[in-house]
């Protein structure tokens, strides 16, 4: 791979992987490595992590791990990375992303011989985005082995402030879903790997590399730093913000926008009238969102090919947009206007087949029940206000930054 030449200036924010080339690797001079990563994985330069460590003194990387969607990030949601080949310099490498679920866990025989597993990986904020429970079944992997685990802390660009949404429930873990957390946690990928190594009594020894610089309060676009597509529809920090409220889509038969340029902020079937569904949003007074209908084809997924009506979410303030909370509102308002064409996903989802995708997104059966059974948003909401309250409470010791 050849390092980039760009120049962004100095960034206001050092991520974990700069501060570690600042530091010159020394937490892993005269160790064998392994590294997971993806395209986000890179400094300010839009140098990848892969050539910073490959080339660091003193440090052998000896084995490199994809996420789902692989280090490439060339695959779709739930697609197989079936990349098998050395990706640099004949360093072998492993998909943590294939056919079956024990695929999401790195083999004892990828790790043996190694002395510390390095993970960077790029995070949105939000519960079921998967590259946060990689980390988990990482850390408990690299534990098992008796491996330092070293997470490169990077900022959420959601921000640190704000909790929402509902807590996972016991019975309905699943990959979008590896601990009780809320949907939007609020926490950088860093302090989840304190958190969990703490609440999972994880024995392997965990080094967190912080940022510097980083504020809770911050915009992402205030830190310096360019976005890399983590994922390949995650396109624009935009994206970032809807997607805790609009991947709960993915439960049911609805497009979430997956094979157009604004995957998550546009949704909709073809029989649906964006304007009436725009119409019955905005009467909902949600913050900080207006909505535009819209007739939209994707290229590929659901619906590919047909023409759908639906509407696109603008987010004109950041601070007041609740995406958990607008996007229940959604999908209340599509069951209610579509009942006979509306449908859940019943099909198998990230490997599990005896529940269903929207349950496992929402944490529970509590949100699709009560929304079969008439309940408005109103209704359904409250029960979330204790959940995010005691959330704050266990993530506060934590937290790494002010």
């Amino acid at each position: 791979m050849q390092a980039s030449r760009l120049r962004y200036g100095s960034p206001r924010v050092l991520t974990g992987l700069e501060v570690a080339c600042r530091q010159n690797w020394a937490f892993l001079q005269d160790r064998r490595v392994g590294l997971v990563a993806h395209p986000a994985s890179v400094d300010a330069n839009l140098r990848s992590t892969v050539d910073l460590l490959a080339d660091a003194p003193g440090v052998t990387l000896a084995a490199i791990f994809g996420p789902e969607h692989g280090f490439l990030g060339i695959e779709q949601d739930l697609i197989p990375d079936r990349y098998d080949q050395p990706l640099w310099r004949g360093i072998p490498y492993h998909s943590l992303y294939g056919t079956t679920v024990e695929s999401l866990w790195p083999k004892p025989e990828h790790l043996r011989g190694l002395e510390a597993l390095v993970i960077d990986l790029q995070d949105i904020g939000s519960r079921y985005y998967t590259f946060q429970a990689t980390m988990l079944y990482c850390m408990e992997s690299a534990s098992d082995a008796k491996l330092l685990t070293v997470v490169l802390d990077r900022p959420n660009p959601l921000g640190g402030d704000v909790v929402e949404g509902p807590m996972l429930q016991p019975g309905f873990e699943s990959f979008v879903g590896c601990h009780p957390i809320a949907i939007r946690h609020g926490m950088t990928i860093g302090e989840l790997a304190s958190l969990y190594h703490e609440e999972r009594e994880l024995r392997g020894e965990l080094q967190v590399i912080s940022c510097e610089g980083w504020r809770r309060n911050m915009a992402f676009e205030q830190t310096g730093l360019p976005w890399v597509l983590p994922s390949p529809n995650m396109p624009t920090v935009d994206t970032a913000f809807v997607y805790p409220g609009q991947c709960l889509l993915e439960g049911t038969q609805l497009s979430e926008g997956r094979g157009t340029t604004r995957p998550f902020e546009i949704c909709g079937a073809p029989w649906i009238d964006g304007q009436k569904l725009a119409d019955q949003l905005h009467a909902a007074r949600l913050p900080g969102v207006v909505f535009r209908p819209l007739t939209y084809r994707p290229t590929f997924q659901k619906f590919a090919g047909k023409a759908c009506g639906g509407v696109q979410l603008h987010v004109t303030d950041r601070a007041t947009f609740q995406p958990v909370r607008t996007s229940l509102t959604l999908l209340h308002a599509i069951y209610g206007m579509s009942k006979m064409n509306f449908a859940w996903r019943h099909e198998t989802y990230e490997f599990v087949s005896d529940r269903l995708a929207i349950d496992l997104l929402f944490g529970s059966s509590r949100e699709r029940l009560a929304i079969e059974a008439g309940a408005e948003p109103d209704d359904i909401i409250p029960v979330w206000i204790a959940e995010e309250e005691e959330f704050r409470r266990r993530r506060q010791k934590h937290l790494l930054y002010s």
